[in-house]
This record gives C-alpha cells, sequence and structure tokens, in this order.
C-alpha cells in the first residue's frame, strides 16, 4: 500500500515544494496590476508647467485615487459572485487563464495609452485608464475564486503559500518602483520615465505569471494527483487542466453494443452518485460562520503563522470570538491617535495586520475541511465573495 501524508496525498509524490514556490509567485502576480496603479498615483497626479508657467493636474478634479479604488471593486465583486453561482459548470483552467490574459493585456494597455498621448492627461486617458482598472477588477474576479476554489481540495500549503503570495504583492510593487526610481532619478522627465519603466516589469511579471499557470503548474505531478481525485469524485471544473498535464480524462474506447449498455447504466448510476453534492445555499448554512469572518476580516508574516504547531487556530468558536474581537480596535485606533504616542500607533497596526493575514488564512484552509472537490471548490468561491465584499465595504466607508 502506498504511504500517504496528512493531507490524503501519496508521500513520494513529488512536486510539493515546487508547488508551494509556484503559488506563492502566482499569488505575487495576481495583485500587481492593481498594485501598479495605486503605485503610479504619484505621476497621474504629477504638476506640469505649462506655457502661461500656471500649475496644472495631470489629471485636474478627477481624482484617480478615490474613483479607480471605487470602480475596481465592483466588477471584482461582480464577477466572482457571478461565477460562484455557476462554479460547477465553470471550467477553472480557462477561467484563470482568461483573468491572467486580462491582467497582461490591460497593464500593457497603460503604457500604450501613455505613449499615444505623449503622456499628457486630459479626460479620454482618464476614461481609458478607469476601463483598464475596471479590466483589472473583472481579472481578479475570475482569478481569485477560481485559484481559492482550485487550491481548496489541495494541500492547505497551497493555499497558504498563494494567499502569502497575495500578502507580499505590495511589497514587490513598491520593490519595482524603487528600482525605476533609482534608474532614472536625475534624468529629465525623469517621473514620466521611471513610470514606464515600472509597468514595464510589472507587464513582464505578469506575463511570467500567466506561463507559468499555463504551461508548468498544471504538470506538476502532485497538482496533476489532486485534480484527478477530484474528477474521480465527480468535478468538471479540472478537465481541462488535466488534458494540460496530458492526464487522463473521462473519454473512454470503444466498446460493442452490449458493453456499451452495461456501461451506460454503470456509469448512470456512477454519475448519479457523484451529484450528490452539497447545494450552494448548503454550504452557506453550514459554514455561516466561516463566511462571516471572511467578511470581517485581511500580511506576509501573519499568513505562516499556522505552521507553528502550537499557534493554529481551529475551533469555529474560537476563530469567531478572534474575529470579532478585532472591533476593538476601532475605539483603541480613536483613543490612542488622541491621547497616545506615535509608537503606540505603529503597534496597533501590526496588531491589525497580523491578525487580518492570520485569521484569514484561517478560515480559508478550515473551512474547506470534511467536504468533497467539488464542495471545497465552491466553498472556495463563496469565501473569496465575502472576502471582496468585505474590502469594497470598508472602501465604501471610507
Amino acid at each position: 500500500m502506498t504511504a500517504t501524508d496528512q493531507n490524503g496525498a501519496p508521500a513520494r509524490l513529488e512536486g510539493k515544494f515546487i508547488a508551494i514556490v509556484v503559488c506563492f509567485i502566482l499569488g505575487l502576480g495576481q495583485l500587481i496590476p492593481w498594485n501598479s496603479i495605486t503605485t503610479i498615483m504619484d505621476y497621474y497626479y504629477q504638476w506640469n508647467y505649462v506655457l502661461t508657467r500656471k500649475v496644472t493636474l495631470f489629471f485636474w478634479g478627477y481624482h484617480p485615487s478615490r474613483v479607480h479604488t471605487l470602480v475596481y471593486q465592483p466588477f471584482a465583486l461582480g464577477t466572482i459572485t457571478i461565477l460562484a453561482l455557476y462554479e460547477a459548470k465553470t471550467d477553472t483552467r480557462k477561467r484563470n487563464l482568461l483573468g491572467r490574459v486580462l491582467y497582461t493585456v490591460c497593464t500593457l494597455m497603460l503604457i500604450i495609452l501613455d505613449l499615444a498621448t505623449s503622456g499628457k492627461g486630459g479626460i479620454g486617458p482618464y476614461k481609458g485608464i478607469c476601463a483598464m482598472v475596471a479590466c483589472f477588477g473583472v481579472g481578479d474576479g475570475l482569478v481569485q475564486g477560481g485559484m481559492v476554489g482550485d487550491l481548496s481540495f489541495m494541500d492547505p500549503h497551497f493555499l497558504q503559500s498563494y494567499t502569502a503570495g497575495l500578502a507580499a504583492s505590495g511589497a514587490l510593487t513598491s520593490g519595482l518602483r524603487l528600482i525605476a526610481k533609482a534608474a532614472f532619478e536625475n534624468s529629465s522627465n525623469g517621473l514620466r520615465k521611471r513610470t514606464m519603466m515600472f509597468l514595464t516589469m510589472a507587464t513582464l511579471f505578469v506575463l511570467s505569471c500567466l506561463l507559468l499557470y499555463a504551461f508548468f503548474f498544471p504538470r506538476l505531478p502532485i497538482i496533476k494527483y489532486y485534480h484527478s481525485k477530484a474528477a474521480s469524485e465527480g468535478s468538471k471544473t479540472v478537465c481541462a487542466d488535466l488534458a494540460a498535464a496530458g492526464g487522463q480524462t473521462h473519454t473512454s474506447p470503444r466498446r460493442t453494443k452490449h458493453q456499451g449498455t452495461i456501461f451506460k447504466s454503470l456509469r448512470a448510476e456512477d454519475d448519479e452518485k457523484h451529484e450528490e453534492r452539497l447545494s450552494n445555499k448548503q454550504l452557506l448554512l453550514q459554514n455561516i460562520d466561516y463566511i462571516l469572518g471572511t467578511l470581517f476580516v485581511w500580511d506576509l508574516i501573519s499568513r505562516y503563522i499556522r505552521l507553528i504547531p502550537c499557534l493554529k487556530l481551529e475551533s469555529r468558536k474560537g476563530l469567531m470570538i478572534a474575529i470579532l474581537s478585532r472591533f476593538l480596535l476601532i475605539p483603541a485606533f480613536y483613543f490612542t491617535a488622541k491621547y497616545g504616542a506615535q509608537g503606540w500607533i505603529i503597534m496597533l497596526v501590526s496588531v491589525l495586520a497580523l491578525s487580518h493575514g492570520y485569521l484569514t488564512i484561517c478560515v480559508l484552509t478550515i473551512a474547506p475541511k470534511g467536504y468533497k472537490a467539488r464542495e471545497q471548490n465552491a466553498l472556495g468561491n463563496f469565501l473569496s465573495i465575502f472576502l471582496i465584499f468585505g474590502i469594497s465595504s470598508g472602501v465604501v466607508l471610507d
């Protein structure tokens, strides 16, 4: 008998460490486009001296830092909600590929748009950038739910690494921005040049993530194992992944008429067995505490706390108590800002970030346990919906 690890995969199956690294990189690449928009906001708000020596803004009066966020979130939330409702009929691979193609094309379009207008700004380019931001939102809805759903029925370390990549994406974006800034620190029109260099690096990184997901990720032995296992449980969302990996699909060899009749009868019984899947409503009701948990919580370091056995939090009641206790940070921030020193504010921000990342990964990895692969995929999508909804609510309130 083949030995298995605690996650049900064969112990000798190769590619686990590589898969963890790849998941981290894919998480990095998911938020690069949106972080790019927020990082180059200084360029969109740059001061330009016109011939009359009056000072004008690149996008005068349009407030891109506020509007872009309000454009992005509804498209992300709307897309992921629609796809979650039809998750069982949606091919996960095609969904993720479409989202990453959108990321790549739209990040490149930011460069093309600026070059086409010679960086002069105005209402036309502003509308174009808003359109790209909306596409980023659609891409986020496609990829986030797709990846979380796909990784929910695999080794929990994969989902943990992926969300850690999401958290580290901001740091990577800032690093790329600093490299571009150093390259054109003393050159004329340096702000525009380093913005274009930064967007070029971001485009290349997002393209690399697209190629990594398309040609490498599904071929890893451990990923093929989990996709095959999901297919054996009746999941239809992994067929394209198995085909891309060269694995077996549900196509069958030719049979005689008599064999075909027997096979159809057995297949009908098998399909009926596989169709015994909890409905979306049942999944939501059974996991209402986890759902509310993702609605209320969102860095890098905190997502690896669960690797320490004594710090694992797996109690449903304990999770809800920890999540609701974060509301105490609101009055704490108020009184600290009014009466406390700067050091206390830094401490509270650290607690906020640590608790956010830790509780998010706890919910995402614990909630899918005990369900079939198809139900885990669906639940991962719903958890992603409420995570984005919680973030969107915070943006609107802000």
